[in-house]
């Protein structure tokens, strides 16, 4: 692929000389021109920048302007819910002269209070009680059934106002009952300005008794509303204390209060409340959160009368970066202009060094284009694959030594050959365009027969990828052909290894089969010949102890109940040998199986065979797997059976199944008793048929049950294992398939 093109190699090498006094070409006033246009495009940023910065400043302080109305408006609109609630309670002693203590707290729970304010305490009533009425009202408190009212703080005054009322019944709001907040200062102010005007008043800030009991440092306020007798307000200010029956107050925090009061919309606001009135200024509530590092962009203060007091609300915006989100955008914009302003002024330096660029990168391609013709030569060359440059008809155009030695001829005879001539198929179709598999670039794959010169045809693995060739040069493709001969051999050798073993295995199973048929049949003939001579024994014992009885002394009887024994034990031992040997051959059914519903049920069948005995059972809920419930069944049976039968001498017994923690990871099932429990020197005894650590006169069994489940377990993929502990019980360990199939 080196290149023949004369004007190529006409072209004179890269000479920078050549090109150093481009700059001398480029017009001086260029240069004027691009700082001309530099200045006054940075003049106009500059000015439409200002002008956008000012709007968009003047549209932040509004919109935090009226932010603020809203916040403004949401709490004073919180503040008239409050008053809402306190004139249902003037409205109930509007319809009862004065209601019980059980009416009220109907309703307030009606209300809802906890949840609608959750900034509020509850809602109460204070009496209003003249110091000669107080004895008269603590006989009344009593005769109700309220048990003793006593007045705090303690004193003789003229006027009292003991929290009589205060719904729902916390136990800081319990000990608030009979506290006289007339007594009080900031509570007195608020109540007396109630009385006299016949309004809501609100208090100023003070400590509540229920945050006093908790140790809870806070602002705390309440709202009172006086209470006249018929319920509505006299128009005459001089009858409005004869007639004063308390106040309906409603107590509540200020931090909870504001931040119910705003939601989540204007958390992000930062402000505090001073409470103005009187010429003070008391700190009622500010933000939380750490003091921003930047000055506020805006400040703006809003001051409203709220029942009887004046507040005055200081907002804070936010610096300028989040006040005005959109200056960054303005910054940008700004950078932006100058940024353009420069690129004018160097596209004319740019454009004054373009040709001496252009040069420079047509030097630097065609050495890469020379580099990469000899890479692309060495790997034809020395390639131990052959290859083989194609034209559109499909004839060699190049070829490298490898592909001479597998075709076995010259490299000269090669070329200008059609490739398909050289393959054996009956198609005779071209490897761009036979059968093969192929991927998206175009790439096709085959495997084919290669005719050699005077030598055995030969497996090839075909490779045929599409390459272009120079301008004027008709090359399609490229085929790298590899001798697979040997490989393809010893596959077969491969597969016909396999077909033998697979006939083997075929074999060993087809023995197996017969041999599993042979021992059941075994099973079944021994179960039957050994059952004959059993009934035999235990028959002829019966009669010999039946007609024989008054020729037998005791010895003799004994002897012969001995053998009946016997024989009932050998029969009994035959069913479970049996019954193991079912457990082991019969087909698995998988399903879901509950295994709590199982052992509870199997709890259950085992008291009602012995109801006498005090068994505590825990059983883990909700424990399900994977496997054949009959064969689950009789392993839990067998398991929970052992843990009942060993449990008999202690009261009460305890049987827990559950899950634990497996040493290794994951999760394993337990059968834990506080029996009689085994050493544990011999658990390797414990799974194998007919062994017992326990005499058959202790225990009764036949030694069979947890070989039965060892193999119940392994045949679900799981294993089993036991720690126990002489005289403190035992626990048995298993592994089963999870919901879902997993272990």
């Amino acid at each position: 692929m080196t290149t023949n093109d004369p004007a190529a190699r006409a072209a004179p090498p890269h000479d920078p000389a050549a090109y150093s006094d481009l700059s001398g070409l480029t017009p001086r006033r260029g240069y004027l021109l691009a700082f001309i246009v530099f200045i006054v495009a940075l003049v106009l940023v500059l000015t439409a920048w200002r002008i956008a910065r000012d709007r968009e400043q003047r549209s932040a302080q509004a919109e935090f302007v009226a932010q603020t109305v809203q916040v403004t408006e949401l709490i004073q609109q919180r503040l008239v819910n409050y008053e809402l609630v306190a004139r249902g309670g003037v409205s109930l002693f509007a319809s009862v002269q004065r209601p019980t203590a059980a009416q009220w707290k109907a309703y307030v729970e009606g209300m809802n209070l906890q949840r609608r304010f959750p900034a509020t305490l509850g809602l109460g009533f204070t009496g209003y009680v003249p110091q000669r009425l107080l004895v008269q009202l603590q006989n009344e408190w009593r005769d109700a059934g309220y048990g003793l009212l006593t007045v705090r703080p303690f004193g003789q005054r003229e006027i009292y106002g003991p929290v009589l009322y205060l719904e729902p019944k916390t136990p800081a709001n319990v000990e608030t009952i009979g506290y006289d907040m007339f007594s009080e200062a900031t509570r007195h102010a608020a109540m007396e300005a109630a009385l006299e005007s016949g309004q809501a008043r609100l208090s100023g800030k003070i400590q509540l008794l229920q945050d006093q009991r908790e140790g809870v440092t806070g602002t705390g306020m309440i709202l009172v509303l006086p209470v006249y007798l018929g319920g509505g307000r006299p128009l005459n200010p001089s009858l409005r204390r004869a007639e004063m029956q308390g106040w309906v107050y409603v107590p509540f925090r200020m931090e909870k209060f504001v931040e119910t009061s705003l939601g989540k919309s204007h958390r992000e606001m930062r402000f505090r409340i001073y409470d103005d009135s009187a010429g003070g200024d008391t700190l009622l509530f500010r933000t939380a959160g750490p003091a921003p590092t930047q000055p506020a962009a805006f400040v703006h203060k809003a001051t409203f009368d709220v029942y009887g007091r004046t507040w005055r609300i200081e907002y804070e915006s936010p610096p300028i970066e989040e006040a005005a989100p959109r200056m960054q955008g303005l910054r940008n914009l700004f950078a932006l202009g100058i940024f353009t302003s420069l690129l004018l002024y160097g596209i004319a330096l740019v454009l004054a060094h373009t040709e001496s660029r252009a040069r420079q990168i047509a030097s630097r391609m065609t050495e890469d284009f020379r580099r990469s013709e000899t890479r692309f030569r060495s790997a034809m060359q020395y390639s131990a694959i052959g290859k083989a440059l194609l034209d559109s008809e499909g004839r060699i155009v190049d070829a490298n030594p490898a592909l001479a030695a597998i075709v076995g001829m010259e490299l000269p005879r090669l070329l200008d050959q059609r490739f398909d001539t050289l393959l054996e198929d009956e198609d005779g179709e071209s490897p761009a365009h036979g059968r093969g598999s192929s991927d998206e670039d175009g790439v096709l794959r085959a495997t084919r027969r290669l005719r050699r010169q005077h030598g055995v045809a030969r497996q090839v693995q075909l490779t045929y990828s599409p390459v272009p060739g120079k301008v004027g040069q008709d090359i399609t493709g490229l085929v790298q052909v590899e001798d697979v001969t040997e490989r393809l051999r010893a596959e077969a050798r491969v597969h016909a290894l396999n077909r033998t073993l697979e006939a083997r295995v075929a074999l060993r199973t087809r023995e197996l089969s017969q041999a599993n048929q042979e021992l059941e049949a075994f099973a079944y003939s021994v179960s039957h010949d050994l059952r004959a001579p059993l009934r035999a024994i235990d028959g002829f014992s019966r009669i010999l102890g039946e007609k024989y009885a008054d020729r037998l002394d005791e010895s003799g009887s004994g002897y012969l109940a001995r053998v009946r024994k016997a024989a009932a034990r050998m029969g009994d031992l035959i069913d479970a040998l049996l019954k193991m040997s079912r457990v082991t051959r019969s087909e698995l059914k998988h399903e879901s199986v509950d295994l709590s519903r199982v052992a509870n049920e199997l709890i259950e069948e085992l008291r009602m065979g012995d109801a006498q005995r005090e068994v505590e059972a825990r059983i883990e809920p909700g424990l399900e797997v994977v496997g054949d419930a009959s064969l689950l069944r009789n392993l839990l049976g067998n398991l929970l059976g052992n843990a009942w039968k060993f449990t008999r001498d202690r009261s009460p017994g305890l049987i827990e199944f559950g899950t634990a923690d497996a040493p290794g990871g994951g999760r394993e099932f337990f059968v834990r008793d506080n029996g009689t429990g085994f050493p544990q020197a011999y658990v390797d005894k414990l799974f194998r048929p007919f062994q017992r650590l326990h005499s058959v006169e202790d225990y009764a069994g036949h030694g069979i049950g947890l070989a039965s489940v060892k193999r119940i377990v392994e045949r679900h993929g799981g294993t089993i294992r036991a720690e126990g502990r002489e005289g403190e019980g035992a626990t048995f360990y298993f592994t089963l398939p999870r919901e879902g199939g997993h272990a």
